[in-house]
C-alpha cells in the first residue's frame, strides 16, 4: 500500500503554455518602466567569453579577481606618484 504523500507522485502538467497569462490580472493602473532606473543603477550585466566563464564560474570568483586586480593597480599607481 502506497503512502498518500509518495515522493514520486507528480503534479499533472498544466495545459497552459508559458506564453499565456492567467486570467484576472488588472494592469490598468500599471506604469511602464516604473522601476527601470532603480534597476539599472543596481544591476550590471556582463557577458563573458566561454574561456573566462570556465575560469570564473560565479559572481564571487569574478568579484574576488576584480578586487585583487584593483588592489594591484592602486598600489602601482601610488608608487608611480612618488
Amino acid at each position: 500500500m502506497k503512502d498518500e504523500k509518495d515522493a514520486t507522485t507528480k503534479k499533472p502538467r498544466s495545459k497552459r503554455t508559458t506564453a499565456e497569462m492567467k486570467t484576472g490580472y488588472d494592469f490598468s493602473g500599471a506604469v511602464r518602466g516604473k522601476y527601470a532606473d532603480r534597476y539599472r543603477k543596481g544591476v550590471n550585466v556582463v557577458l563573458f567569453e566561454p574561456k573566462l566563464v570556465a575560469a570564473f564560474p560565479d559572481s564571487k570568483s569574478v568579484s574576488d579577481a576584480l578586487r585583487g586586480l584593483l588592489a594591484i593597480a592602486t598600489r602601482a599607481n601610488q608608487r608611480n606618484r612618488v
